[in-house]
Order: structure tokens, then sequence, then C-alpha cells
């Protein structure tokens, strides 16, 4: 027979059911982790959504104003054709546009971004030209480079971080694209025949694949790829790729095979802001072909579908 002391005395928790209880609150976190970080994601991509839709809204706003969408980079070149800067690009020609009219005031347009006198703006980062989902520093070192092997021949400085570039074309970025930008490009919204909604605009680049800027084509800059994380492949790439990309080469959006000029995100694809403004996921199985035909202003091409 128990006495009342012994009755009333609390019973703990043994060692097996303290193991039990541990083992049911592991399991709830590994299912419930999965839901969270794609809330989380959901959220990332939903603000990079808003990010490219400003940049629409921006485009045309530029565009009423100058009746012209922004050059895809300006500058002076050789008689071989090679730019001689200055290089500034079309984010930087938006920056007004995004409510950032004193950070635009502080750019000298007639000097080079890598020039003394723009070496604070240069590092400026906008939280308008950065994804969340990137994990890209502020900053990044523009190095000149050879365009051959790629090797380093000097630096050139640090540059402000952008995860998105203007869709130069189909070809390798530079002079005359079949896209919406282009060296000292000044395609109007009548230019577009194969339709605004049709016709590809901006979009993202993860700082995974190659680097990019609002600041536009740094002179002499080369990117090279960083197989090492198994995302971003071919050849270097000159200065023009730092502010734009392409839809050449026949890899589709988000393929981490892509050449670092081209287009890559975290979101299970790409988010483009078309040229009429609306903004979509353009899935990495989606047909290259018709990817191709998006990405030019004028080429004729028959696009069915929801973009």
């Amino acid at each position: 027979m128990f006495t009342p002391t012994e009755c009333s005395r609390p019973r703990g928790f043994t060692l097996i059911e303290l193991l039990v209880v541990i083992a049911i609150i592991a399991v709830l976190i590994a299912l419930l982790l999965p839901a969270v970080q794609q809330a989380r994601e959901a959220a990332r991509r939903s603000q990079c959504r808003n990010n490219l839709k400003q940049m629409g809204l921006a485009l045309h706003n530029y565009h009423e104003q100058f009746q012209t969408l922004p050059p895809g980079y300006v500058s002076l070149f050789d008689a071989a054709s090679n730019d001689t800067g200055p290089g500034w690009g079309w984010a930087s020609r938006l920056l007004p546009q995004l409510d950032q009219t004193a950070a635009a005031k502080r750019i000298n347009v007639n000097v080079g971004i890598e020039q003394p006198a723009n070496a604070a703006i240069r590092v400026t980062t906008f939280p308008a030209f950065l994804c969340p989902s990137d994990t890209a520093t502020p900053t990044w070192t523009a190095w000149q480079r050879s365009l051959t092997t790629g090797a380093n021949i000097a630096q050139i400085g640090d540059i402000a971080t952008s995860n998105y570039v203007g869709m130069f074309g189909t070809s390798e970025p530079g002079v005359g694209g079949d896209g919406l930008f282009f060296r000292n490009s000044r395609v109007r919204i009548g230019d577009i025949k194969d339709g605004t909604s049709s016709t590809l605009a901006v979009g993202e680049r993860s700082q995974k694949l190659g680097e990019a800027s609002w600041t536009g084509a740094v002179l002499n800059a080369v990117l090279v790829p960083d197989s090492s994380d198994g995302i971003g492949y071919g050849p270097p790439e000159p200065a023009s790729s730092i502010v734009l990309g392409h839809a050449g080469d026949g890899f589709s959006p988000g393929d981490p095979r892509s050449h670092v000029n081209q287009f890559y995100a975290f979101h299970g694809g790409v988010q483009f802001v078309f040229a009429d403004g609306h903004v979509s996921l353009l899935n990495r199985s989606m047909s290259y072909s018709v990817y191709r035909s998006l990405a030019t202003r004028d080429g004729h091409e028959t696009v069915s579908g929801d973009f």
C-alpha cells in the first residue's frame, strides 16, 4: 500500500518517452521546413517580379518622355568598332524614372564608368536592381582580361551589382542587336513589329552565372565563367555583356550551361519583363525556338501561347 506522500509524487518522463517526443518534433520540423522555404522563395520571387514590373513602367515613362527606349549602352568607338566609352547603360538612364533622380545627377556621363569622377556612384547599389533570391555581394571587381584566354591583365575597380540585364537579341551583345537594347540604340515602341506582348525587354541574371551591373559596359572589362559551382560556361565575354544578355547559343532561360552573358535565376525559371510591361516567368523546359523568337523585336516569327 502507498502512503499519501508516495501517491502525490509527480511522475517524470522516461528516457524513451523523451526520445519519442524529440523524434516527433524533428519529423514535424522536417515536414514544415520545405513549406516555410517555399513560402519565403515565393515572397522573394514576388519582390523580384515587382522590381521587373517597376522597370517596365520606367521604360514606358522614359519612352513617353524621349520618344525612344534608352540605349543599351552609350559608347564612342574606334575605326575597328571597338568601344572607347563612356559606356553608361540603359539602367543608369532609368534612375530618374525609378525615383533616383539625385543619384542620376551624381553620374558624370561624359567620362567612363571606371573613371575617378564616378568612383562613388559606380559602387552605389539600388534595391530595384537586386533580386532577393540571389546571394550576390553588393559590388564585384571588374578586370581587364584577355578575350582569347580570359587571363587577368589589370584590375579596373569595384562595380555595383545588378541582377537584371537588357535583351540584346539572338547574337552576342554589342552592336546592332535584333532585340530592344544594343550600343547607342534608339528603339521606339513602333519599331517592335513582333508586338510588345511578345518581345522580351529585361530579364534576370544571377551572379552565379555571370556578373552584371546597372552602370553599363565598363571599358575593357571582360567576364569569364566560374564553372566551379556548375553554373555558367563558355568563352570570355566583352564589357557589353555586363549590361546586356542574349538568347543565342541554343540555351533556354535558366540553363546552367549558359554563357555568362545570358539569363539565369533561382525561381525554377527566369522572370522577364516584356515590352508591354507585363512580367512572366519563362521555364527552362520551354521551347527554345519560342524563346529565341521572343528575344527579337522584328523577326516576323509567329509565337503562340500565354507569355
